[in-house]
């Protein structure tokens, strides 16, 4: 048989075998072939639903001891791209490398943005990669998943990072409400730098009329630091004081949002060419824009230091249970002085229910 018949053969077959994962399952039914260096099979495998190992893993488990000696003699035969994603599972396009698989054909590549990538990571292993076999045959057979994936247009919001310093037991201030100093002069510092490269600031009336910040970059000596500064705004419906030091704002004037619809406040910001806003707002208000989903990065200075007291670094964010808590992704970790900041952003993907196969 010609070797564009035994791929062929074996992609229909990988369709064969996807069928057999749940239908109503959120997440794409997939199928994989693994072919010996003759064409034969050598191993299957199927995604069976949420929380199971995807086709490709499943196919690797199967592989016999002679087989995964000759891994690069293989070929992996997928109906979907694999993934480059880490879920409750691994990324399957790692797994294929690190069975020393030598050529991987799939059928559909995978629209999702976490997902994707999988070819160009196989590629840069080392790996032959072949796209578009039966894609046609594949989409068809995807055509519900594909549509439950396709990309709704977003609004325009700007990216948003919330900013909070807190002690090791999560507090952001003493019981009689006093918060400044928690972290050191090398983290206040490092904020500093970080709100100068944002587009705007943004705080609460609460943490307004509590500390009059004046939402500005500035130096070790107080001084504004060169170039534009961050515009200052406010979140809520109390009245700014006549005397706060925000009036004088070398931005202008603070943008003043009433705080009632998020996401309608952060269009507005984007309307007016805000691309990045630096949230320094107090719990109440990073802890409503968590809970609405609109926080892109997390930078968290923890000080060593023990406060206790009902004064958390955040409120109430809409979480249940331990099950629904937001995982978060660690970029990395930065000793500041004594300090330690944590840059993070939410893992939105981390779960199959997102559709990661």
């Amino acid at each position: 048989m010609h070797e564009q018949q035994i791929l062929e053969s074996a992609m229909r077959r990988g369709l064969e075998l996807a069928a057999r994962g749940p239908a109503a399952d959120t997440n794409p039914r997939v199928g994989c072939v693994i072919l010996g260096p003759d064409g034969e099979i050598v191993a299957e495998g199927w995604h069976e639903g949420a929380g199971t190992p995807h086709a490709e893993v499943a196919a690797l488990a199967k592989l016999p001891r002679a087989a995964q000696d000759h891994g690069a003699e293989l070929t992996a035969v997928v109906t979907l791209e694999p993934c480059n994603h880490t879920g409750r599972t691994g990324p399957c396009a790692l797994a294929l490398i690190e069975a020393g698989i030598g050529r991987v054909v799939f059928a559909l590549a995978d629209p999702g943005h976490a997902e994707g990538g999988g070819a160009e990571r196989l590629r840069a292993a080392g790996v032959e990669v072949v796209g578009g076999l039966l894609e046609d045959e594949a989409r068809a057979f995807l055509s519900d998943w594909l549509a439950a994936r396709a990309p709704q247009q977003p609004v325009p919001r700007p990216r948003v990072i919330a900013k909070w310093a807190q002690s090791l037991d999560g507090r952001a201030a003493a019981a009689d409400g006093s918060s400044q100093w928690i972290t050191g002069p090398e983290a206040r510092a490092d904020v500093h730098q970080r709100r100068q490269s944002a587009d705007a600031i943004l705080v609460g009336t609460g943490t307004l009329l509590a500390d009059d910040p004046s939402l500005t970059a500035r130096g070790a000596d107080g001084e504004l630091l060169p170039g534009a500064q961050p515009i200052p705004v406010v979140l809520g419906h109390r009245a700014i004081p006549a005397g706060a030091r925000i009036g004088a704002h070398p931005a202008g004037p603070p943008i003043l949002l009433a705080g009632d619809d998020l996401h309608a406040d952060l269009a507005l910001l984007a309307s007016r060419g805000i691309t990045s806003v630096f949230v320094e707002g107090g719990p109440t208000v990073t802890s409503a824009l968590i809970a609405a989903g609109l926080v892109d990065e997390l930078l968290v200075y923890v000080a060593p230091v023990l406060i206790g007291g009902p004064r958390t670094a955040l409120g109430d964010i809409g979480v249940p249970s331990i099950a629904g808590a937001p995982r978060l992704v660690i970029e990395r970790t930065t000793r500041l002085g004594a300090d330690t900041l944590f840059h993070a952003r939410f893992n939105r993907e981390e779960s199959d229910v997102h559709g990661t196969h």
